[in-house]
């Protein structure tokens, strides 16, 4: 929806939006965070979940409201939730990824969350941020339109939120604590799930999700990635999507067959349900270019309309899916997401003049395996990095060294090109692919007209990844293949309707260019959400100072911040 002619006068769209926000409201939740046990693949086992559901409770809001989860650890160690997709403007402290804006909340106790609302619309989501608790904890983050606000289409129906995970049999913090220890990667998930079912695919008698659905009613599917490692193709048998949004932000609306979404990301979908009155398989599988090991099963739900009598309608390996390597299938869906110009979507505010370009080389290599534990026959492990330098977690959190200026907890050296240019998506034999290990950040003034470019190399697996930046929504303005060149690369970025995300998919053997404005001062976690690199140190951390004026500097932190047991 666009405006018409006529338009709404500036200053008539402002008292508008003041009037929104007059209307916030503030909201209040508790989440008891403890073990429980699940049943999947003829396998029972004890996974930390928040209260007792997996995935977690939905998060219902309107956009510019203020939340506080009160988030109480009864587990047997300590963890951190974080706000995936808020910008959290000037709060810091309440975004929560462990040893960068907080320590851990510890057995026993809990910390109150402070979620500011903001411009976000749509569909987010919520997953706890430490090791890879993640896996189990997390759950949907639904910003409904503000009172006085509409969709800019009509009205779904309905609404549903699909979240796509990974199930392991072993508990997933000790997957990733004995792969350190070992030197192993973690392999694939022994399956995938749907809100929490496996669906019928896997010879278990697993449950599998069934969304009820009205004959000629319009559903909004909100789909969020919750997948460890892995993209996710998503189709519903002989059913049209309309892709409607992404990443809590409106798009272009566009008709397909399938979609593709990373590890972090949300879409949201328009589905009418106009077939014959039956039941349809909803189908997802893994979109996968790398070396790495994968399990591209097929994993179910149904899309069953009421009153349906007999068996589903179509077979799920015959469901209109593109095979897992198929990078033609993944850059086309991508190539059509495009911001649109409507009046419920944040102001679009992409920069045309770059004050800093941070370009940033993406790889994955090796160190010397020191541990007695190590298992490797090379007695090696695998490490990534981003500029060569591989990220360590620190023990005291940086956001209170920055805010309090303690020194020896990081350092603001992180190489903002790479330390050597080579052709990173060619032929690497015989190239010296030494890490650096450290703490290192990038700084940057406030309100900088900022620039990154990342580069994903053959180092190591190579393939895809799914790069994400805390406290922001930036406009992907540009992707290609091949190495970036900064004079030619630059003719084709889109300035006129790039879309607004935080998770952005970095193709293999090719890069991608993200625009935005460093307006929000705080400390900001950058990783890739694929959940191995970055536990193998694929992070950096953005500081944006304070700006002159009072309303452009961090808050001050809440009282009963979590203290590290290192202080």
């Amino acid at each position: 929806m666009s405006f018409p002619k006529l338009g709404i006068f500036p200053w008539l769209l402002g008292i508008l939006c003041l009037c929104s926000l007059c209307m916030a409201d503030v909201h209040h939740y508790d989440f008891f965070v403890r073990e429980a046990n699940f049943t999947r693949l003829c396998n029972t086992k004890t996974m930390l979940v928040v209260n007792d559901s997996y995935p977690g409770p939905e998060i219902r809001v309107h956009r510019g409201d203020t939340v506080f989860v009160n988030v109480h650890n009864q587990g047997s160690y300590g963890f951190t939730i974080h706000w995936h997709g808020v910008k959290q403007p000037r709060n810091p402290w309440s975004d929560g990824p462990e040893y960068i804006t907080q320590c851990p909340i510890e057995p026993g106790t809990n910390f109150t969350y402070e979620v500011i609302l903001s411009d976000e619309i749509g569909t987010l989501w919520w997953h706890a941020h430490s090791d890879w608790t993640r896996g189990s904890v997390h759950g949907a983050f639904v910003i409904l339109p503000a009172e006085n606000e509409t969709y800019p289409f009509r009205t779904p129906d309905a609404d549903q939120t699909i979240i796509l995970q990974s199930w392991y049999n072993e508990d997933f913090l000790q997957l990733i604590r004995n792969s350190l220890l070992t030197g192993q990667a973690v392999g694939p998930p022994n399956a995938y799930a749907i809100n929490g079912h496996l669906g019928d695919t896997y010879g278990c008698n697993d449950t599998i999700f069934r969304m009820e659905v009205d004959y000629q009613e319009t559903y909004l599917l909100r789909i969020i990635n919750a997948a460890m490692n892995e993209e996710k193709f998503f189709s519903i048998a002989n059913h049209t999507l309309t892709v409607v949004a992404q990443d809590a932000s409106y798009v272009q609306r566009f008709a397909t067959d399938y979609i593709m979404i990373s590890p972090g990301q949300t879409m949201d979908v328009l589905v009418q349900a106009n077939q014959n009155i039956g039941q349809y398989y909803m189908v997802m599988r893994n979109f996968h270019d790398s070396a790495a090991p994968s399990n591209n099963s097929i994993t179910t739900g149904i899309f069953q309309y009421r009153n349906s009598v007999g068996g589903l309608i179509s077979n799920a390996s015959l469901v209109k899916l593109p095979q897992p390597d198929d990078t033609n299938a993944t850059n086309t869906f991508l190539a059509r997401i495009r911001n649109t110009r409507v009046r419920q979507n944040p102001r679009f505010n992409v920069p045309r003049r770059i004050n800093r370009r941070v370009y940033i080389a993406i790889s994955t290599n090796s160190i010397p395996c020191t541990n007695p534990e190590c298992v490797t026959l090379t007695r090696t492990r695998f490490v990534a990095a981003l500029n060569n330098v591989s990220f360590e977690f620190p023990t005291l959190d940086i956001l209170q060294a920055y805010y309090n200026r303690s020194n020896g907890v990081f350092t603001t050296d992180f190489p903002q090109e790479p330390p050597e240019f080579y052709n990173f998506t060619g032929d690497l034999s015989g190239l010296n692919t030494n890490v650096t290990m450290g703490t290192r950040a990038v700084t940057l003034n406030y309100n900088e007209a900022v620039e990154i470019v990342f580069q994903a190399t053959q180092l190591g697996a190579g393939g895809s990844h799914p790069l994400h930046l805390h406290g922001f929504s930036f406009y992907k303005v540009g992707t290609g293949s091949g190495n970036f060149n900064n004079v030619t690369d630059p003719r084709s970025y889109n300035l006129v309707n790039p879309p607004l995300i935080n998770t952005v998919h970095v193709p293999a053997r090719g890069w991608v260019a993200l625009r935005f404005f460093a307006n929000n001062p705080g400390v900001w976690f950058m990783h890739c959400h694929f959940e191995r690199h970055s536990s193998w140190g694929m992070d950096t951390v953005f500081i944006v100072r304070n700006g002159a004026a009072a309303n452009e500097s961090i808050l001050p932190p809440p009282p009963g911040m979590p203290v590290c047991s290192a202080a």
